[in-house]
This record gives structure tokens, sequence and C-alpha cells, in this order.
């Protein structure tokens, strides 16, 4: 991590560079949303109909800003160094301190970069600066049970599948069962089991 306000956090990995959204990225934001929308779309909540727009990303990029001064929230671009493109986001959020410790993990991938590991990439480094520079103990996750390839990610990334929360999340206008997940720092549960529920 460089720096101690929003704007100069940094997390690096082998090709990425994580940090929070900024006003001067809402073109590419736009256009990767835009262009991978049907790719998104049935994973995520629906869209607001002003979801594309500037003062949507604005809202984003202030929210961002405030949730990470006030240890609420760790939203982060992925940026691939070798030409500035933004590939996708994840976000840490709902962090709950105290006796909790833990935090929410939510991720989206652009469809072209995804399945190149970018976000496995990713994943691994928030995962690592949460447990040992924010000092939390529990990341969980949650996705569809048909989202294979989210199940798979989160599985190569250390998280164990834990049960399934019904009626979890309102998904493209629907609510949605999901499976749930999570890593625990100094996790002694052993390997995942493919395949569960």
């Amino acid at each position: 991590m460089l720096g101690r306000g929003p704007r100069k956090f940094r997390i690096e990995t082998e090709r990425l560079t994580l940090r929070p959204p900024v006003q001067s990225d809402f073109h590419a934001w736009t256009s990767l949303r835009r262009d991978s929308a049907g790719f998104l779309k049935p994973w995520e909540p629906a869209w607001a109909d002003d979801h594309l727009s500037r003062r949507a990303f604005t809202n984003r990029v202030y929210w961002a800003q405030r949730a990470i001064r006030g240890d609420t929230a760790l939203p982060l671009f992925l940026i691939r160094r070798e030409d500035d493109n933004l590939v996708g986001a994840i976000t840490l959020d709902n962090i709950r301190r105290g006796p909790a410790q833990s935090g929410t993990l939510g991720y989206w991938t652009g469809e072209p970069f995804a399945r190149m590991g970018y976000m496995g990439e990713a994943i691994i480094a928030v995962v690592h600066h949460a447990f040992h520079l924010m000092d939390l103990s529990r990341i969980e996750a949650a996705c569809l049970p048909e989202n294979g390839a989210s199940r798979g990610l989160l599985e190569k990334s250390g998280f164990k599948y834990e049960g399934v929360a019904q009626s979890y999340l309102q998904i493209n206008g629907r609510w949605r069962t999901h499976v749930l997940y999570a890593a625990l720092r100094g996790d002694r549960r052993g390997k995942t089991l493919v395949g569960q529920a």
C-alpha cells in the first residue's frame, strides 16, 4: 500500500494494479460495462436506468473515497499494467470491526478479460491485504449455484464452501438463492470439496 489517502492507495500483483476508481476512469468503465452487459447481467443486481451515466459513476467514485477513509469498504479497479486497461473491479464491502473482524467480497470482470486469471490474482492480493494489513479474520463471498466459473475461482483462491442462503440477493430482478463461501485467516479446515450444494 502506498500513501495514506484513497487516491494513493495501491495493491500490486504480478500483472495488475488494484486502486480505487477515479473520475478519469469513467469512459473505460462505461465502455467495459456496456460491452459486457450480456455477460454480466445474469449474475448481478438489476442495473438502474442511469447505471452507465456520468452522475452514477461520480457517485461511485465519491462513495469509494468515503468508504476507504471510513474503513467500511475497499472498492478497487483492476488495471492491467502492460496497457493501463481496466479489466474489472473487486470490492471488500460490509467491513465489520469489533468481535467480527470480517468483510464480504464481490467482483466482476469484463467479458474480454474473463478466464485469463486476472480476478484470481486480485482475490488473492485483496485477501492477503485484508488479513495481514487490515487485521480481518474472515472474508465471505456468495454466488449463484449455477455460476461454476465464480465457484471455481473462489475455491482456487482458498475459499471454502459453507452452505446455502435462500433468497440471499436480488439478481437480475429476482430473489435468488446463493452458495456461501469464506476464507479464514489461519484456516485449518482443509481442501474444499468441489461440487457441493
